[in-house]
Protein backbone atom coordinates (compact mmCIF):
# COMPACT_ATOMS: atom_id res chain seq x y z
CA UNK A 1 0.00 0.00 0.00
CA UNK A 2 2.84 2.38 0.97
CA UNK A 3 4.60 1.52 -2.54
CA UNK A 4 1.21 2.46 -4.71
CA UNK A 5 0.75 5.49 -2.78
CA UNK A 6 4.34 6.58 -3.89
CA UNK A 7 3.41 5.54 -7.24
CA UNK A 8 0.26 7.32 -7.39
CA UNK A 9 2.37 10.73 -5.65
CA UNK A 10 4.66 10.35 -8.50
CA UNK A 11 2.55 10.20 -11.89
CA UNK A 12 0.72 13.16 -9.98
CA UNK A 13 3.56 15.44 -9.69
CA UNK A 14 4.07 15.88 -13.57
CA UNK A 15 0.87 17.41 -13.62
CA UNK A 16 1.95 19.72 -11.08
CA UNK A 17 5.19 20.41 -12.99
CA UNK A 18 3.16 21.29 -16.14
CA UNK A 19 0.62 23.54 -14.27
CA UNK A 20 3.66 25.68 -12.48
CA UNK A 21 5.07 26.08 -15.82
CA UNK A 22 2.03 27.36 -17.04
CA UNK A 23 1.70 29.81 -14.34
CA UNK A 24 4.85 30.64 -14.47
CA UNK A 25 4.58 31.97 -18.33
CA UNK A 26 1.41 33.24 -18.10
CA UNK A 27 3.20 35.97 -15.52
CA UNK A 28 5.38 36.38 -17.96
CA UNK A 29 2.60 37.35 -20.47
CA UNK A 30 1.03 39.65 -17.81
CA UNK A 31 4.42 41.52 -17.44
CA UNK A 32 4.46 41.91 -21.07
CA UNK A 33 0.80 43.33 -21.40
CA UNK A 34 1.59 45.86 -18.52
CA UNK A 35 4.42 47.19 -20.72
CA UNK A 36 1.97 47.50 -23.68
CA UNK A 37 -1.23 49.03 -21.70
CA UNK A 38 1.65 51.48 -20.58
CA UNK A 39 2.78 52.31 -23.73
CA UNK A 40 -0.78 52.62 -25.36
CA UNK A 41 -1.84 54.84 -23.03
CA UNK A 42 1.57 57.14 -23.28
CA UNK A 43 0.93 57.01 -27.36
CA UNK A 44 -2.60 57.58 -27.30
CA UNK A 45 -3.58 59.90 -24.23
CA UNK A 46 -0.52 61.81 -24.08
CA UNK A 47 0.84 61.63 -27.77
CA UNK A 48 4.08 60.17 -26.08
CA UNK A 49 5.91 57.70 -28.54
CA UNK A 50 9.22 56.83 -27.02
CA UNK A 51 10.48 53.35 -27.48
CA UNK A 52 13.78 53.97 -27.03
CA UNK A 53 13.69 56.24 -24.02
CA UNK A 54 11.44 53.37 -22.38
CA UNK A 55 14.09 50.96 -23.05
CA UNK A 56 16.59 53.35 -21.80
CA UNK A 57 15.49 53.47 -18.36
CA UNK A 58 14.90 49.23 -18.53
CA UNK A 59 18.58 49.07 -19.15
CA UNK A 60 19.63 51.00 -16.57
CA UNK A 61 17.77 49.40 -13.93
CA UNK A 62 19.41 46.40 -14.83
CA UNK A 63 22.92 48.25 -15.03
CA UNK A 64 22.16 49.86 -11.37
CA UNK A 65 20.87 46.30 -9.98
CA UNK A 66 22.66 43.07 -12.20
CA UNK A 67 26.03 44.91 -13.03
CA UNK A 68 26.55 46.24 -9.71
CA UNK A 69 26.11 43.14 -8.20
CA UNK A 70 28.80 41.45 -10.97
CA UNK A 71 31.22 44.36 -9.46
CA UNK A 72 30.97 43.25 -6.20
CA UNK A 73 31.64 39.66 -7.26
CA UNK A 74 34.97 37.84 -6.82
CA UNK A 75 37.30 35.28 -9.13
CA UNK A 76 36.07 34.45 -12.58
CA UNK A 77 32.08 36.04 -12.06
CA UNK A 78 33.56 39.48 -11.53
CA UNK A 79 32.40 42.06 -14.00
CA UNK A 80 36.16 43.41 -15.21
CA UNK A 81 37.14 39.44 -15.80
CA UNK A 82 33.93 38.35 -18.02
CA UNK A 83 34.83 41.74 -19.71
CA UNK A 84 37.99 41.25 -20.30
CA UNK A 85 37.02 37.37 -21.66
CA UNK A 86 34.67 38.33 -23.52
CA UNK A 87 33.37 42.11 -23.84
CA UNK A 88 32.68 41.56 -27.81
CA UNK A 89 30.06 38.92 -27.08
CA UNK A 90 28.18 40.85 -25.00
CA UNK A 91 27.96 43.65 -27.66
CA UNK A 92 26.53 41.23 -29.85
CA UNK A 93 23.85 40.53 -27.44
CA UNK A 94 23.40 43.65 -26.30
CA UNK A 95 22.94 44.92 -29.27
CA UNK A 96 20.62 42.09 -30.84
CA UNK A 97 18.50 42.57 -27.93
CA UNK A 98 17.99 46.89 -28.48
CA UNK A 99 17.23 46.31 -31.80
CA UNK A 100 15.12 43.67 -31.49
CA UNK A 101 12.78 45.58 -28.97
CA UNK A 102 13.45 49.10 -31.11
CA UNK A 103 12.39 47.06 -35.08
CA UNK A 104 9.17 45.61 -33.50
CA UNK A 105 7.68 48.49 -32.01
CA UNK A 106 8.96 50.94 -34.81
CA UNK A 107 7.27 48.67 -37.30
CA UNK A 108 3.76 49.64 -36.11
CA UNK A 109 4.36 53.18 -38.17
CA UNK A 110 4.64 51.13 -41.13
CA UNK A 111 2.65 47.84 -41.44
CA UNK A 112 -1.04 46.54 -39.57
CA UNK A 113 -1.63 45.19 -36.35
CA UNK A 114 -2.26 41.93 -38.11
CA UNK A 115 1.17 41.39 -39.92
CA UNK A 116 2.96 42.60 -36.76
CA UNK A 117 0.93 40.17 -34.45
CA UNK A 118 1.79 36.92 -37.38
CA UNK A 119 4.77 37.99 -38.98
CA UNK A 120 5.71 38.06 -35.21
CA UNK A 121 5.03 34.30 -34.44
CA UNK A 122 8.46 33.74 -37.75
CA UNK A 123 10.65 34.02 -34.36
CA UNK A 124 9.53 30.54 -33.49
CA UNK A 125 10.70 28.55 -35.72
CA UNK A 126 14.02 30.62 -36.15
CA UNK A 127 14.26 30.27 -32.14
CA UNK A 128 13.47 26.16 -32.57
CA UNK A 129 15.72 26.36 -35.57
CA UNK A 130 19.00 28.03 -34.03
CA UNK A 131 18.07 25.69 -30.27
CA UNK A 132 18.66 22.71 -32.57
CA UNK A 133 22.08 24.46 -34.09
CA UNK A 134 23.13 25.87 -31.03
CA UNK A 135 21.68 24.27 -28.20
CA UNK A 136 21.33 21.27 -29.77
CA UNK A 137 17.62 20.77 -28.82
CA UNK A 138 15.60 17.34 -30.03
CA UNK A 139 11.83 17.63 -30.86
CA UNK A 140 9.31 15.15 -31.20
CA UNK A 141 6.49 14.95 -33.43
CA UNK A 142 3.98 16.08 -30.80
CA UNK A 143 6.35 19.29 -30.12
CA UNK A 144 5.58 20.60 -33.73
CA UNK A 145 1.96 19.91 -33.45
CA UNK A 146 1.45 21.99 -30.29
CA UNK A 147 3.74 25.25 -32.01
CA UNK A 148 1.33 24.25 -35.33
CA UNK A 149 -1.53 24.39 -32.55
CA UNK A 150 -0.78 27.58 -30.86
CA UNK A 151 0.16 29.52 -34.45
CA UNK A 152 -3.30 27.94 -35.08
CA UNK A 153 -4.60 30.29 -31.78
CA UNK A 154 -2.64 33.35 -33.03
CA UNK A 155 -4.47 33.61 -36.40
CA UNK A 156 -7.50 32.89 -34.55
CA UNK A 157 -6.96 36.32 -32.63
CA UNK A 158 -5.98 38.09 -35.67
CA UNK A 159 -9.34 37.27 -37.25
CA UNK A 160 -11.07 38.28 -33.84
CA UNK A 161 -9.21 41.49 -34.47
CA UNK A 162 -10.11 42.06 -37.74
CA UNK A 163 -13.91 41.30 -36.79
CA UNK A 164 -13.98 43.48 -34.12
CA UNK A 165 -12.98 45.69 -36.22
CA UNK A 166 -9.13 47.09 -34.85
CA UNK A 167 -7.90 46.57 -38.20
CA UNK A 168 -7.80 50.18 -39.25
CA UNK A 169 -5.02 50.93 -39.81
CA UNK A 170 -3.05 50.24 -44.02
CA UNK A 171 0.43 51.56 -42.47
CA UNK A 172 2.00 54.05 -44.39
CA UNK A 173 4.23 51.14 -46.22
CA UNK A 174 3.75 47.78 -45.39
CA UNK A 175 6.60 45.94 -46.76
CA UNK A 176 9.18 48.07 -44.84
CA UNK A 177 7.16 47.30 -41.96
CA UNK A 178 6.54 43.64 -42.33
CA UNK A 179 10.42 43.17 -42.81
CA UNK A 180 11.07 45.27 -39.68
CA UNK A 181 9.10 42.32 -37.76
CA UNK A 182 10.49 39.85 -39.83
CA UNK A 183 13.92 41.59 -38.32
CA UNK A 184 12.79 41.67 -34.84
CA UNK A 185 11.05 38.46 -34.49
CA UNK A 186 14.75 37.01 -35.94
CA UNK A 187 16.88 38.95 -33.21
CA UNK A 188 14.67 38.10 -30.37
CA UNK A 189 15.33 34.63 -31.21
CA UNK A 190 18.88 34.89 -31.31
CA UNK A 191 18.42 37.00 -28.24
CA UNK A 192 16.94 34.22 -26.55
CA UNK A 193 18.54 31.46 -27.98
CA UNK A 194 21.88 33.29 -26.24
CA UNK A 195 19.82 34.09 -22.78
CA UNK A 196 19.30 30.04 -22.32
CA UNK A 197 22.49 29.34 -22.95
CA UNK A 198 24.25 31.46 -20.69
CA UNK A 199 21.71 31.25 -17.76
CA UNK A 200 22.27 27.35 -18.04
CA UNK A 201 25.79 27.18 -18.59
CA UNK A 202 26.67 30.19 -16.93
CA UNK A 203 24.53 32.31 -14.60
CA UNK A 204 21.43 34.50 -14.53
CA UNK A 205 23.35 37.38 -12.89
CA UNK A 206 26.19 37.27 -15.54
CA UNK A 207 23.13 37.73 -18.72
CA UNK A 208 21.44 40.09 -16.77
CA UNK A 209 24.51 42.21 -15.53
CA UNK A 210 25.75 42.43 -19.32
CA UNK A 211 23.12 42.81 -21.20
CA UNK A 212 21.92 46.12 -19.07
CA UNK A 213 25.43 47.68 -19.19
CA UNK A 214 25.48 46.73 -23.21
CA UNK A 215 22.07 47.98 -23.52
CA UNK A 216 22.33 51.02 -21.56
CA UNK A 217 25.40 51.83 -24.11
CA UNK A 218 23.85 51.01 -26.97
CA UNK A 219 20.16 52.36 -26.38
CA UNK A 220 21.51 55.38 -24.97
CA UNK A 221 23.30 56.49 -28.51
CA UNK A 222 20.39 55.80 -30.41
CA UNK A 223 18.25 57.64 -28.39
CA UNK A 224 20.12 60.30 -28.76
CA UNK A 225 20.13 60.07 -32.25
CA UNK A 226 16.59 58.73 -33.02
CA UNK A 227 14.25 60.75 -30.37
CA UNK A 228 15.90 63.88 -29.05
CA UNK A 229 12.93 66.04 -30.28
CA UNK A 230 10.40 63.43 -29.30
CA UNK A 231 11.80 63.75 -25.27
CA UNK A 232 12.42 67.67 -25.68
CA UNK A 233 8.51 67.69 -26.81
CA UNK A 234 6.82 65.80 -23.69
CA UNK A 235 5.00 67.71 -21.70
CA UNK A 236 6.64 66.13 -18.01
CA UNK A 237 3.48 65.80 -15.50
CA UNK A 238 2.69 62.95 -12.78
CA UNK A 239 1.24 61.30 -14.74
CA UNK A 240 3.45 60.45 -17.91
CA UNK A 241 5.77 60.21 -14.94
CA UNK A 242 3.83 57.03 -13.53
CA UNK A 243 3.10 55.55 -16.57
CA UNK A 244 7.08 55.65 -17.63
CA UNK A 245 7.54 54.64 -13.86
CA UNK A 246 4.80 51.27 -14.69
CA UNK A 247 6.29 50.29 -17.82
CA UNK A 248 10.03 50.37 -16.56
CA UNK A 249 8.86 47.99 -13.39
CA UNK A 250 7.43 45.61 -15.67
CA UNK A 251 9.69 45.50 -18.12
CA UNK A 252 12.59 45.06 -15.40
CA UNK A 253 10.27 42.14 -14.02
CA UNK A 254 10.01 40.44 -17.50
CA UNK A 255 13.69 40.65 -17.91
CA UNK A 256 14.11 39.30 -14.04
CA UNK A 257 11.80 36.60 -14.11
CA UNK A 258 12.29 35.28 -17.62
CA UNK A 259 15.68 33.95 -16.98
CA UNK A 260 13.87 32.02 -13.91
CA UNK A 261 11.70 30.57 -15.76
CA UNK A 262 13.93 29.60 -18.90
CA UNK A 263 16.12 27.34 -16.76
CA UNK A 264 13.33 25.09 -15.64
CA UNK A 265 11.72 24.91 -19.38
CA UNK A 266 13.43 26.36 -22.46
CA UNK A 267 13.36 29.62 -24.57
CA UNK A 268 10.93 27.90 -26.78
CA UNK A 269 8.46 27.15 -24.50
CA UNK A 270 8.44 30.28 -23.05
CA UNK A 271 7.97 32.05 -26.54
CA UNK A 272 4.79 29.77 -26.42
CA UNK A 273 3.72 30.56 -23.45
CA UNK A 274 3.46 34.94 -23.87
CA UNK A 275 2.27 34.40 -27.01
CA UNK A 276 -1.04 34.97 -24.85
CA UNK A 277 0.15 38.24 -23.77
CA UNK A 278 -1.76 40.48 -26.72
CA UNK A 279 -4.76 38.58 -25.36
CA UNK A 280 -4.49 40.21 -22.04
CA UNK A 281 -3.65 43.07 -23.61
CA UNK A 282 -7.43 42.83 -25.27
CA UNK A 283 -9.14 41.92 -22.54
CA UNK A 284 -7.76 44.65 -20.29
CA UNK A 285 -8.71 47.31 -23.43
CA UNK A 286 -12.10 46.29 -23.52
CA UNK A 287 -12.54 47.89 -20.01
CA UNK A 288 -9.75 50.75 -20.24
CA UNK A 289 -10.12 51.68 -24.50
CA UNK A 290 -13.06 50.60 -25.50
CA UNK A 291 -12.17 47.46 -27.36
CA UNK A 292 -15.11 45.33 -28.77
CA UNK A 293 -15.80 41.93 -27.09
CA UNK A 294 -15.42 38.61 -29.28
CA UNK A 295 -15.59 35.23 -28.41
CA UNK A 296 -13.23 34.57 -30.69
CA UNK A 297 -10.92 35.91 -28.08
CA UNK A 298 -11.80 33.10 -25.59
CA UNK A 299 -10.95 30.62 -27.93
CA UNK A 300 -7.68 31.89 -29.05
CA UNK A 301 -6.76 32.01 -25.77
CA UNK A 302 -8.18 28.54 -25.18
CA UNK A 303 -6.49 27.12 -28.45
CA UNK A 304 -2.97 28.51 -27.61
CA UNK A 305 -2.90 27.42 -24.01
CA UNK A 306 -3.63 23.45 -25.33
CA UNK A 307 -0.91 24.23 -27.71
CA UNK A 308 1.69 25.41 -25.21
CA UNK A 309 0.25 22.61 -22.46
CA UNK A 310 0.80 20.13 -25.16
CA UNK A 311 4.51 21.04 -25.71
CA UNK A 312 5.11 21.48 -21.95
CA UNK A 313 3.74 17.69 -21.12
CA UNK A 314 6.83 15.68 -23.31
CA UNK A 315 10.05 15.90 -22.81
CA UNK A 316 12.51 17.11 -25.59
CA UNK A 317 16.66 15.80 -25.23
CA UNK A 318 19.53 17.09 -26.32
CA UNK A 319 21.75 15.65 -28.48
CA UNK A 320 25.24 15.26 -27.52
CA UNK A 321 27.74 17.44 -29.69
CA UNK A 322 30.10 15.61 -31.67
CA UNK A 323 33.95 16.57 -30.81
CA UNK A 324 32.95 19.66 -29.78
CA UNK A 325 35.77 21.47 -27.28
CA UNK A 326 31.95 23.43 -25.68
CA UNK A 327 31.03 22.39 -22.31
CA UNK A 328 27.86 20.98 -22.15
CA UNK A 329 25.11 22.88 -20.93
CA UNK A 330 24.04 22.29 -17.36
CA UNK A 331 20.14 21.12 -18.54
CA UNK A 332 19.31 17.81 -19.20
CA UNK A 333 17.82 19.26 -22.24
CA UNK A 334 14.17 19.14 -21.68
CA UNK A 335 11.15 21.75 -21.86
CA UNK A 336 9.97 20.82 -18.02
CA UNK A 337 12.71 19.82 -15.87
CA UNK A 338 10.30 18.80 -13.28
CA UNK A 339 8.84 15.60 -15.81
CA UNK A 340 12.30 14.05 -16.20
CA UNK A 341 12.88 14.12 -12.72
CA UNK A 342 9.27 12.50 -12.08
CA UNK A 343 10.14 9.70 -14.46
CA UNK A 344 13.01 9.00 -12.75
CA UNK A 345 10.79 9.01 -9.32
CA UNK A 346 8.01 6.50 -11.19
CA UNK A 347 11.02 4.00 -12.07
CA UNK A 348 11.68 3.67 -8.88
CA UNK A 349 8.60 2.69 -6.99
CA UNK A 350 8.21 0.59 -9.87
CA UNK A 351 11.19 -1.43 -9.35
CA UNK A 352 10.31 -1.66 -6.04
CA UNK A 353 7.10 -3.17 -6.24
Amino acid sequence: MPVQSRAQIALDRPAVSILKTVALGQMLSLCICGTAITSQYLAERYRVNTPMLQSFINYCLLLLFYTVMLAFRSGSDNLLHILKRKWWKYVLLGLADVEANYLIVRAYQYTTLTSVQLLDCFGIPVLMALSWFVLYARYRVIHLIAVAVCLLGVGTMVGADILAGREDNSGSDVLIGDILVLLGASLYAVSNVCEEYIVKKLSRQEFLGMVGLFGTIISGIQLSIVECKDIASIQWDWKIALLFVAFALCMFCLYSFMPLVIQVTSATSVNLGILTADLYSLFFGLFLFGYKFSGLYLLSFTVIMVGFVLYCSTPTRTAEPAESSVPPITSIGIDNLGLKLEENLQETPSAAL
